[in-house]
């Protein structure tokens, strides 16, 4: 579960039920994440016009290189990758980056566009705010922590 939760969460559980107060605790389920795979190298320079390869990782050694970015090939990246159409916008480290589907070669493959460039490093999150992903929203995590909130 990360961070301090398994430790603090039954403490507030013990506390409550000590001092007889009903405590309502919100949890914040993750959901699918979506990330850049791992680098070849150093962070890859995203130069604004540059045309690029935005695809699924056809192997172990198929890491981000200049030209290429890459994904792992989990459910949820293969359901984003094929989501993607032309026009659709990827933003990458929280929109730093952003570059514009300009071909879709495959369910696995894309030519994209740089928009907004900068120095991207491994496993970078990926948000696609105007696609619509075929993937469930909780994710088998989600759901194991879920069931610890509810005990």
């Amino acid at each position: 579960r990360g961070g301090d939760f398994e430790r603090v969460y039954p403490l507030i559980r013990k506390y409550a039920k000590e001092m007889g107060k009903h405590v309502e605790c919100l949890g914040d389920l993750q959901g699918p994440k979506f990330r850049v795979a791992e680098l070849a190298g150093d962070p890859v320079p995203l130069v604004n016009g540059d045309v690029l390869e935005f695809g699924l990782c056809k192997d172990d050694n198929d890491n981000i290189r200049p030209g290429r970015i890459t994904m792992k090939p989990t459910t949820e990246q293969c359901a984003l990758i094929k989501a993607c159409k032309v026009g659709t916008t990827l933003l990458i480290e929280d929109g730093i980056m952003e570059v514009k589907v300009l071909d879709k070669c495959s369910d696995s493959e894309l030519k994209v566009q740089v928009v907004r460039g900068g120095k991207l490093k491994a496993r970078k999150g990926v948000n696609v705010p105007d696609c619509e992903i075929d993937c469930a929203a909780l994710t088998t995590k989600d759901i194991e922590d879920a069931e610890y909130l509810l005990q």
